[in-house]
């Protein structure tokens, strides 16, 4: 289904124009292709560390800042992350517009940082957080923004010539694609 078809009856073609462009002015000069994966990237690492900063203040004990729980069960938060990606997964099924997929690339880094910020707890099945065992969590965050920040620049498109979006190849913005 295209997108324009979901669209209500008196959207305009400038309107379109408007809300596809939200991409273009985010990640200039990035391929529809990978703003998916661009968008991964930067959602997985501020969630993670934004992750990270909200369990450092629930630990810390700040007023206001707390544990998600259900019937006194403390809900972690990959258990968030596994249905963030299994809807992900899901709506790739079925969804392949570009702007679907950079808003999935978005969300699949979202619910990966969420699993990989308690990769320590699967691994042992114990809560150490902020155990020694829980730095396994924090270096293979760290290592996948790593390789996978490295991969996307050395990777970027270097061609020059346009697209029948009528956007560039060359080079992308920041080298952060």
């Amino acid at each position: 289904m295209s997108d324009r078809s979901r669209e209500p009856s008196g959207a305009t073609a400038a309107g379109r124009r408007r809300r596809a462009s939200l991409w273009l002015r985010l990640l200039p000069g990035v391929s529809p292709e990978r703003r998916g994966f661009v968008l991964a990237w930067w959602g997985f690492a501020l969630t993670f560390g934004g992750m990270r900063l909200l369990t450092w203040l629930i630990h810390i004990d700040v007023a206001g800042v707390g544990d998600v729980q259900a019937g006194g069960v403390h809900l972690h938060h990959y258990v968030w992350g596994f249905l963030l990606l299994a809807a992900v997964g899901a709506a790739g099924l079925v969804e392949r517009s570009a702007r679907a997929r950079a808003w999935m690339g978005l969300a699949y880094g979202v619910g990966l940082a969420l699993v990989v910020d308690e990769a320590a707890l699967l691994i042992s099945l114990e809560d150490v957080y902020w155990d020694t065992e829980g730095g396994i969590s924090i270096a293979l965050a760290i290592a996948l923004i790593a390789v996978v920040g490295s991969v996307l620049v050395v990777t970027r498109a270097r061609r020059k010539g346009t697209r029948d979006t009528g956007e560039t190849r060359g080079g992308d913005a920041g080298g952060t694609s």
